[in-house]
């Protein structure tokens, strides 16, 4: 046991002060985003809307995400990641307490846009600081910390979240949101100033290409954009499932979700050193975590147990343990090449584009076909991804 600690604290050195702040940062205001896993209950159960109502509601989530990297990128090339980051933080937190008080189809849809604008800028200025703030040999690790603090948020969370709902409602949840934003503004504000920090990578390419041009990195984008429209299930559609299927209540529902992120605390640093260490390819890996997400939706097709929802959270966290820090990694690895947070706004909004189509679609196809129908077009458009990843493995061979 004293080993596998030791090796366990092993795996985290090296990565430099500053990319600490940022994970601290980044866990605050990840553990107080704990509205968005209870957006589609709340939408239906507390504002009565329809199941089509809340898949428009949700494109215009992934709306407001697209354009908010795309300025969030824009702004960091011309003012720099501190900025940036510090207003989207102090906005989102403003954003949140707004929202609360909005009740109608249209407000929300308006609502939604605007707090995801302002709050996905956030994310190619982060994505910047961190690329500045390591080392080249760091960064997939330095990627690894980032995502532990967001699933470590993620994993208190939603736990917290439903014991606010089952308390004091629903309310309460934009209110927590909202302080936490708030909160990680000022410590931004007090440590990662740039006259106190240090930043350790400060290549600039001469003639930087623009990442519109880069065809290979258009490949990883939509495979990335496909990947992301499976993966985002389990934060609209699936909580659904887990509770008109499976009946499981709200607290039953953020402790499952939670499981995702205390698996990733516990496990994505040293499997992520180790599969650094290996022969496979950044690519490679991605691939096989696609083909892992896919086989998550699959499980639940094969028994109506309540247990097999265990399972397929274990499936899908480890191929979102696999997929997401090395297509990190490979992102910032290749942004060097141009104009960072064209780069970075672009890896963004892929995601942010599986945010419009995803949950929308997927809320329309288990209206008209149900859930097991709708698990089968998922786990097949994960397959999809996966082909694209190998795609790209061929060009980047030539």
């Amino acid at each position: 046991m004293k080993k596998l600690y030791f090796n366990y604290i092993n795996t985290f050195r090296g990565l430099s002060k500053e990319v600490w702040w940022l994970a601290l940062i980044t866990l605050i205001n990840r553990a107080g985003t704990m509205v968005i896993p209870f957006l589609s209950l709340y939408l239906i159960k507390s504002l009565n809307f329809t199941l089509a109502d809340v898949g428009w509601i949700m494109s215009f989530f992934g709306l407001g995400s697209v354009m908010g990297s795309w300025i969030g990128g824009k702004l960091t090339d011309k003012f720099g990641y501190y900025k940036v980051m510090f207003f989207s933080l102090i906005g989102t937190g403003l954003a949140f307490f707004a929202m609360q008080f909005v009740t109608t189809f249209t407000g929300f849809c308006a609502g939604i846009f605007g707090l995801m604008l302002i709050a996905d800028m956030f994310r190619p200025a982060m994505f910047v600081a961190l690329s500045s703030y390591s080392k080249s040999e760091n960064k997939t690790r330095s990627v690894t910390l980032i995502r532990l603090a967001i699933n470590l948020g993620f994993s208190a969370g939603p736990a917290i979240g439903g014991l606010i709902i089952a308390s004091i409602g629903y309310s309460g949840l934009f209110w927590i949101d909202g302080i936490t934003c708030f909160l990680a503004g000022i410590l931004l504000l007090q440590v990662l100033n740039p006259k106190k920090s240090k930043v350790l990578d400060e290549t600039k390419a001469v003639n930087p290409i623009s990442a519109y041009s880069d065809k290979a990195f258009w490949i990883f984008l939509i495979a990335m954009m496909l990947f992301g429209a499976v993966f985002l299930q389990y934060f609209s559609t699936m909580p659904l499932y887990y509770s008109s299927v499976h009946f499981l209540t709200e607290q039953e529902i953020g402790l499952l979700l939670g499981m995702n992120g205390f698996v990733i605390f516990l496990l994505e640093m040293p499997l992520i050193k180790w599969l650094e260490n290996s022969k496979y390819t950044k690519v490679g890996l991605m691939l096989f975590g696609g083909i892992l997400t896919a086989l998550s939706f699959v499980v639940l097709l094969i028994s109506t147990w309540t247990g097999i929802l265990i399972i397929g959270m274990f499936l899908m966290t480890v191929g979102e343990m696999i997929a997401f820090p090395f297509s990190n990694a490979f992102a910032m690895e290749r942004a060097k090449k141009g104009n960072q947070g064209e780069y970075m706004a672009l890896y963004s909004i892929a995601f942010s584009f599986a945010h419009i189509f995803s949950h929308n679609s997927g809320m329309h196809l288990v209206s008209a076909i149900g859930f097991d129908s709708t698990w089968i077009i998922v786990a097949g458009v994960a397959v999809l991804a996966a082909f694209f990843m190998f795609l790209l493995m061929q060009i980047l061979k030539k």
